[in-house]
């Protein structure tokens, strides 16, 4: 295919002008003509209606600017992408986690991740508030549970398991609740909802402690102050070494996921897709 003279076109369509498309492309305003118009004899129509004041396209020009514009975004894309394999990813990487995932799991990774590609420069933001991407200008996010629907590119970086489980000591003195109906007479250790959720239902429950604070839910729980419902990387260890029993898991809810979510974009530049991966990884 011959591209001569197409993005003389484009740049001609875009500003309107010969004069402007010359300084855009930094070429003369008789070669930008010269170009356009060899176009047009090799295309055998008129693209363009020129006057001493203005240039508008036909009706023919629009339709081939739009397969024009496609088309040079591609391969500007394509460019992009070639170009970010063979270079050290560098510039500003914008990260947002929750505060307490954050602090367990992801900033250590971060931190390493630093020392493999010292050239980047991370910022990362622990929040338990939901962060607009494109607002914020991050550049990915960790969020846990169910996503919402969103225009953001989204990738499972592991199962994430809810474990209802008390300490052998509460079940002694308060006895193991062998159904949900049961559960509610039981102290439940809540965080910021006043329900907890299981595999066919949501149920209300009530305690005598509320904390927006996994950790010092967990802390309640293995002192045998009442029930907790907690993702698994907060109890497993408690569970395997018996300072946890898991409770009733028929009613365990369904599996739901570590996600990382990132703007959409065509070719996902080499810092984001190697933080993806290094992610994926790690918290698999």
């Amino acid at each position: 295919m011959n591209w001569q003279g197409v993005s003389e076109f484009v740049a001609v369509a875009e500003t309107g002008s010969f004069t402007l498309a010359a300084k855009q492309l930094a070429i003369s305003t008789a070669q930008v003509s010269r170009q356009v118009n060899q176009l047009e004899t090799r295309l055998g129509t008129q693209l363009l209606y020129r006057t001493t004041r203005q240039v508008n396209l036909t009706d023919i020009g629009k339709e081939y600017f739009q397969h024009c514009r496609v088309i040079l975004d591609d391969l500007a894309e394509a460019e992009r992408a070639v170009t970010n394999l063979h270079h050290t990813p560098q510039g500003q990487l914008k990260i947002s986690v929750p505060i307490a995932y954050g602090e367990s799991h992801v900033a250590p990774l971060i931190n390493d991740f630093c020392l493999l590609y010292p050239e980047l420069s991370i910022e990362l933001w622990l929040t338990n508030q939901t962060v607009d991407l494109t607002e914020e200008k991050v550049d990915l996010a960790i969020r846990l549970g169910v996503l919402e629907n969103s225009s953001m590119m989204a990738k499972k970086l592991r199962q994430r398991t809810q474990y209802l489980c008390a300490a052998p000591s509460y079940i002694r003195k308060h006895g193991t609740p062998s159904n949900l109906i049961e559960l509610k007479q039981h102290n439940c250790l809540l965080g910021t909802l006043d329900y907890w959720r299981f595999h066919s239902r949501k149920l209300t429950v009530t305690g005598s402690l509320k904390c927006n604070n996994g950790y010092g839910l967990l802390d309640a729980a293995l002192k045998g102050i009442g029930i907790v419902q907690l993702p698994d990387y907060y109890v497993e260890s408690y569970l395997q070494s018996g300072q946890l029993v898991s409770l009733l898991e028929q009613h365990q809810p369904k599996d739901d996921g570590v996600w990382a979510i990132y703007p959409h974009n065509r070719h996902v530049s080499t810092k984001v897709r190697l933080l993806l991966d290094y992610l994926d990884q790690h918290l698999a």
